[in-house]
Parts: structure tokens; C-alpha cells; sequence
């Protein structure tokens, strides 16, 4: 068990936390949650250890070991990659090298070999003879191959270091595992079985994701940080949601009588809980939701952009056509031979193993950049509103937030400009700021209020949930399920296409799989899985 005992954290006037009083126990996986800024990854920082808070404590159950996924993606460079794993159980290691240390002696005294007795026990009852199989296990099964075990970190890529690190948190079966961000960078295969692995492992972990997916997949409980305290919640991610958009809704009824309200609480239970039987989810096995007291139930205080897309005129027949399409960057095939039509209705994700592929067909798709071969084709009635993966260049001049949306608006009318950025959170005197001097988040929703001004139907979306938070995500993909237009997206959020694309869109360096389906049903289609890996290897990709 972990307990954490009145912990708060001040930095100068601003209180982070206060009078935090939580207990974390073994079998369940706990979510944090909150808005930006809120202190998701300090407090995982308290739990570790790195940061010491101004009152309280953290006390873990003697004996228990605390893993934390590492965000220092260059400590390791001089370290082999299995070395590097290895080096996650701070005890076994210590004892492997005590042991090495020991066997190079030239001269063995007695007290050396009741040392080396002693160790051999240690080392055993840690089950050293198989941590390096495990590791090993452990790396391929997150996508590093045997022959890159014995790699220096230094040469492996960025995204191959980011699993190395997980999987050296995850290895030696740690009983508290502290995770910030464990799905960055990672592909939809190895999030699956990070998945799996999570919902079978028995101990305690804390986890901070911008991932709704994958928390509902392993989540048991939420942890909710609002208004400088925590408070826990049992359910997964989408419950949480659900259940407090519900108490802010009856919140707000004032002729409903308690008891009216009670019923539809208890009923909403009932209806979550036969929803999420029949799914992966890990909240099922753990922890029946039918049982929760309805007391816990309680409305959320966090803003939720207003995101609304509507069109000025329906799209006709038609819509884009691609044909022969290819592209290469410093003469790799990125994709080629991609033919396809764009349809009355589509909502398409494009999906790829190679995310540099994506972000070039999105650029040839708007037109930014030109294709080796091949044509795009836009049809006359179509209205496009684009989000670029890199949006920068968008926010170089020192205007105030009212001057820059004014200047993609038809309407020049101050308030008319002012209620468009209202709907994302910007008010009062945050409209008058500098757009030059923007957050990473605060440019998306910019972004986002300029396309909803533009009345498009046609959105054209380069990883769009990138920089924002769960609000705006949810918000985003709200919004995006209720627009009527088409849409042509690209996202590592697995919500997102699961719950707004119709169509499916993979591309390769050798040509395309093009299907009508969800994207649960193409990600379990054994005859695509095959499909697919037969263009991959036929162009020699990797994942």
C-alpha cells in the first residue's frame, strides 16, 4: 500500500496542492486527472520522491519496491539496452555487480565466500537466473529485436529509447509503478499490449495519460486533481466523465426531487456497468461500477471548450480524388501507388506505422508540399479548413488574439470575433494577448477557432489532439462526432478514431488498405493484419 498523509505544496502564493489524504492499493491502476497546470506529473514527482512537498509524507509498506518511468531519454546513452532494463531493479542490480566484483577476485578468502553465499540467496530469491530472459522478453514484445539488445542507447533512435525506458519501469514486477506519459511515441500494437500488461498486473500503478483510450482500457480508479485537492474515484476515465457531466446536469435541475435524481444515477450504473462487461476493460474484472455508492458521484468544476463545425453549404458529388500518389524523403519511399476516392459521408482516418509518411501526405493533401507523382484533386464545391500537425508559422506576428482571428473571418465585428474565442476558453483580457507568446495548447484552440469560424465541409486534421488536454479532447471529439461535413484526420488517439471515423485509410511504402469499418473491427481483421504486413515487409518498413 502507498498512503500519502496531509501533503501539500506551495510555490510562493500559489498552492498546488493542500491537505492531500489518499491510499493507493495493490490490484489497481489510478489515473490522474486534471486540467493543464494542475500538477499531474509534480505530484507523481511527490510519490517518487524527486520533489519533497512543504507539509506531509509518503509511506509506502516496507519491503516494496517503487519503479518510475524515467523522462531522461539520454541517462542510459553509454548503457547496452538489456544492461539498461536491468539497471530498473536497483537491488538485483547492485547484488549482479557485487557478484561480478567478487568472481574477478584473483584471491578468494573465506569471507568472501560467506559474502558470495549470502548474495547467491539475495539473488535467488529475486529470481535472478531469469531477469535477463525477462528483460529480454520484456524488449520484444515492445518492439526491440534481439539483435539490438546488446545496442548502446546512444544509437538507438528516439522513440526506440522511449521503450527501452518502459520497459526497464515495468521489469522485476515492481509493487508501485509510477508512469507519466507511457504511451508517447509508442504504435497501436505496443499500446495494445502495454494494455494487456497493465490489466493483468497485480500490483499498484499510477499513471498520468492524455490517452483516454488506453485509461479506460487499464484504469480501475480516477484520481481527479481540481482545485488544489485529489480526490479518488472508482471507474475508469469515460465513467468519471459521464458520471460528473450527469451530477452537473442535475446539479443545475432545481425542480427534480432527490429522490428522481438518485434513480437516474442508479440507473446510469446499471447501464455502465453492462456496457463495460462486454469490453476489455480492465475496470470490469476489478471493480464492479454497480456496486459504487452514488455518493461519490460528484460534478466536475474543469471547463470544457465549446468545439461546433458547421458548414456553410453541404458538399457535392464531388469531393477529392487521388491518384497515383507518391512521396519520398531523401530517396525513402514514404508511400506510393495510393488511389482513392472521398465519398458523400466519410470520416477517414489515415493511419501508418511511419508517422513522417502521415505528416507528408497531410502536407500534399493541403497542397504545402508537391508529390513525386500523382495528382490531388479537390472538388469546386468543397470548403477546407486544415490543422497542421506544425503550426508555428501561423503565430510569428505580435497581434493580440482578436487582431488573429479576425483575420480569417468574413465578419470583422469585435463581439462576433470575441464569442468564437470565447468558446475556447479565451475571455476578458486573455483575448488581448499576444498570440506570439502562446502556449503549444493555446495555439490548437486558436487553430480550432479559427476552422470553426471558416464554416468548412471539408476539415482536414494533422494530429489535432496533440498539445491539448482531456477537455479539449473531449470536446474536440464531441464535436467532430456531431459535424455533418467530411473528415480527414490523422491521430494517435485511439477514442478519437474509434469513435469518429467510418473509414479506414493505411497507408505504406507500397501501396494502400482501404476499408469501411471501425477501427476496433480493422485492428482485429486477421486478414487485414496479414494484408498488411505483406506491404510493410514487401518495402522492407519497420514499425
Amino acid at each position: 500500500m502507498l498512503t500519502v498523509s496531509n501533503v501539500s505544496l506551495r510555490y510562493g502564493k500559489r498552492v498546488l496542492f493542500e491537505d492531500v489524504n489518499l491510499k493507493f492499493t495493490s490490484g489497481n491502476c489510478y489515473g490522474i486527472i486534471g486540467a493543464n497546470g494542475a500538477g499531474k506529473s509534480t505530484f507523481l514527482k511527490i510519490l517518487s520522491g524527486e520533489i519533497e512537498p512543504n507539509t506531509g509524507s509518503i509511506n509506502m509498506d516496507p519491503g516494496k519496491r517503487m519503479a518510475v518511468l524515467s523522462q531522461n531519454h539520454f541517462a542510459f546513452d553509454e548503457v547496452p539496452v538489456l544492461q539498461t532494463v536491468l539497471r530498473g531493479h536497483e537491488k538485483l542490480w547492485s547484488i549482479m555487480e557485487q557478484k561480478e566484483a567478487l568472481y574477478s577476485k584473483t584471491e578468494f578468502t573465506d569471507e568472501d565466500g560467506i559474502l558470495a553465499s549470502e548474495l547467491e540467496g539475495e539473488f535467488a530469491e529475486l529470481d535472478g537466473w531469469n531477469a535477463e530472459s525477462d528483460a529480454a522478453t520484456i524488449l520484444s514484445n515492445l518492439g526491440i529485436p534481439v539483435g539490438q539488445h546488446e545496442t548502446l542507447m546512444k544509437d538507438l533512435s528516439g522513440t526506440q529509447k522511449v521503450r527501452v525506458l518502459l520497459a526497464q519501469c515495468i521489469f522485476g514486477n515492481p509493487d508501485v509503478l509510477l508512469m507519466d506519459e507511457p504511451t508517447n511515441d509508442l504504435d497501436v500494437e505496443t499500446i495494445r499490449w502495454l494494455e494487456d500488461f497493465l490489466a493483468e498486473f497485480e500490483n499498484t500503478v499510477l499513471v498520468v495519460s492524455h490517452d483516454r483510450h488506453f485509461l479506460d482500457n487499464v484504469c480501475t480508479h480516477v484520481c481527479d486533481i481540481d482545485f488544489s485537492h485529489i480526490k479518488i474515484y472508482s471507474g475508469n476515465y469515460t465513467f468519471w466523465y459521464q458520471s460528473s457531466q450527469l451530477a452537473l446536469r442535475q446539479r443545475g435541475d432545481q425542480n427534480k426531487k432527490a429522490e428522481e435524481k438518485k434513480k437516474e444515477l442508479q440507473e446510469f450504473i446499471a447501464r455502465f456497468s453492462a456496457n463495460v462487461a462486454k469490453s476489455r476493460q480492465a475496470t470490469a474484472r476489478k471493480k464492479m461500477l454497480d456496486k459504487l455508492d452514488i455518493e461519490e458521484i460528484q460534478p466536475s468544476t474543469r471547463r470544457y471548450p465549446g468545439i461546433v463545425f458547421r458548414q456553410e453549404r453541404e458538399v457535392g458529388d464531388q469531393i477529392l480524388t487521388i491518384e497515383k500518389l507518391s512521396a519520398k524523403n531523401n530517396g525513402v519511399v514514404l508511400f506510393s501507388d495510393l488511389n482513392f476516392t472521398v465519398n458523400k459521408g466519410d470520416k477517414i482516418a489515415f493511419i501508418s506505422r511511419n508517422t513522417l509518411a502521415l505528416n507528408t501526405f497531410f502536407k500534399v493533401l493541403w497542397g504545402e508540399l508537391k508529390p513525386d507523382t500523382g495528382t490531388v484533386n479537390w472538388g469546386v464545391t468543397t470548403k477546407m479548413s486544415y490543422l497542421p500537425n506544425e503550426n508555428a508559422h501561423f503565430f510569428t506576428a505580435p497581434v493580440n488574439l482578436i487582431d488573429w482571428l479576425r483575420e480569417y473571418s468574413v465578419e470583422k465585428d469585435e463581439t462576433f470575433i470575441r464569442g468564437f474565442l470565447g468558446r475556447m476558453l479565451f475571455g476578458g483580457e486573455e483575448t488581448l494577448k499576444m498570440c506570439n507568446v502562446l502556449s503549444g495548447g493555446e495555439k490548437v484552440r486558436c487553430m480550432l477557432s479559427k476552422m470553426m469560424i471558416q464554416n468548412p465541409n471539408v476539415l482536414v486534421l494533422d494530429e489535432p489532439t496533440n498539445h491539448l488536454d482531456l477537455e479539449s479532447i473531449q470536446s474536440l471529439n464531441n464535436g467532430l462526432i456531431e459535424y455533418a461535413g467530411i473528415v480527414l484526420f490523422h491521430s494517435h488517439d485511439q477514442e478519437v478514431i474509434n469513435t469518429i471515423a467510418n473509414r479506414i485509410i493505411e497507408i505504406t511504402p507500397h501501396g494502400m488498405i482501404d476499408k469501411y469499418m471501425s477501427y476496433e473491427e480493422y485492428a482485429e481483421d486477421a486478414t487485414i493484419h496479414q494484408r498488411r504486413e505483406e506491404l510493410y515487409n514487401l518495402s522492407g518498413a519497420t514499425a
